[in-house]
């Protein structure tokens, strides 16, 4: 996810009206008349604009996974982000750590699967030979172990490998090194677990040099993984309409994916760019008319390549009410897998909130949340 870190604070104006009364008394010498107070006329109260009916998810029905003719399509299923743990420069830095006990929760709540961001860039020697730090590559295994240990399958990537934006090529040889790592780590992980190369390339990263910087990076993976599915990010942040035109590499194990937060008024909590307003509801005839749009590209998508892309990240900020958090991610979430195609929601905890330690599950949102009616073969 991009990092948006903005204020979670809202300024609020008070209007307020002052009103100023006086009194009349009467001399001695006769009775004071006092005139009856008028009786106030009602001030008429405006209609309330309705608040538009959420569809349904049930207006997406799920269907059969779709299966890649180019390509693995992964086994994903259920899935959530471990969202700003293992990604923050320093676990803890933003939230809480993973847990243990975290694992078996996202098990039992039905999940098959999650997708596991990582700040490698920050444990590793900027200098060659670009060693990742022992410990913390130690800290990765045992949380893809627990996964595993518990049936769930992992899409492990490198998440704000922020210096690398600015200067892709500048930052190749580190980049290639890391990974050369990181898939001698884990040559001997369940088939379950997938690597993905770098989070939503932007910025100079771009759809013209992106095989350039990763294919390197993808031929050291291959010396220890030779057949293990790796997933490629578009350009412009893992947008859906740069991974239709984002070249993909001519390796058979090769796996596309994007990131949906739209609208993004709506998926995100705030940020001067955004236009129109903010949104609380979601679930319009206009909302359900841009999903289907959605639909029809990535459908396109898969009959011209014969890849089968997955929705890495989607999400609705935890500031919207809940209500409609629960109708975003079961429409969403529904509307992908209609069209058999697997998603893994923003996020688990810390941030667009699934569970919160002081009250579990958010009530409903994870319950929203379906996937395919069957899993990809493998």
């Amino acid at each position: 996810m991009r990092n948006l870190k903005l204020s979670a604070s809202l300024v609020v104006l008070a209007l307020a009206s002052c009103s100023g009364g006086g009194s009349s008394g009467g001399g001695g010498g006769g009775p004071v008349i006092v005139a009856p107070t008028p009786t106030p006329t009602p001030t008429p109260v405006p209609a309330p604009t309705p608040t538009p009916t959420p569809t349904p998810a049930a207006s997406f029905t799920p269907a059969a996974a779709a299966i890649a003719t180019a390509g693995p399509t992964l086994r994903l299923g259920k899935c959530v982000n471990m969202a700003d743990q293992l990604e923050a420069p320093n676990e803890g830095d933003w939230g809480r750590g993973i847990l243990d006990s975290d694992l078996p929760a996202i098990k039992a709540k039905g999940f098959t699967a999650i997708r596991l961001p990582v700040r490698w860039s920050t444990h590793a020697l900027a200098g060659a030979p670009y060693t990742i730090d022992p410990v913390f590559m130690a800290r990765v295994k045992h949380v893809v172990d627990l996964a595993t240990a518990n049936g769930l399958a992992v899409v492990l990537n490198m998440h704000h490998y922020e210096e690398m934006f600015p200067d892709p090529t500048g930052h190749s040889v580190r980049f290639t090194e890391m990974w050369r790592q990181i898939a001698v780590a884990f040559k001997d992980a369940p088939t379950s677990v997938y690597f993905e190369l770098i989070n939503e390339p932007h910025d100079k990263f771009t759809a013209a040099n992106l095989l350039a910087v990763q294919g390197p990076a993808l031929i050291a993976v291959r010396a220890s993984n030779p057949t293990r599915p790796v997933v490629i990010d578009g350009a412009d942040y893992a947008s859906l309409d740069s991974m239709l035109v984002s070249p993909m590499p001519a390796d058979p194990n090769v796996v596309p994916t994007f990131h949906y937060y739209d609208p993004a008024n709506f998926g995100f909590d705030s940020a001067p760019w955004m236009t129109p307003a903010i949104r609380t509801d979601f679930g319009t005839a206009q909302d359900v008319a841009d999903l289907n749009a959605v639909l029809v590209k990535l459908r396109n998508y898969i009959t011209a390549t014969g890849r089968v892309p997955f929705a890495g990240e989607f999400g609705a900020h935890e500031s919207k009410p809940n209500a409609a958090r629960v109708t975003y991610y079961g429409m969403v979430s529904s509307a992908f897998a209609s069209a058999g195609i697997q998603s893994c929601a923003w996020g688990y905890t810390n941030t667009f909130h699934l569970w919160r330690d002081a009250t579990g599950w958010e009530p409903g949102v994870a319950d929203a949340i379906v996937t395919t009616t069957t899993l990809p073969p493998g």
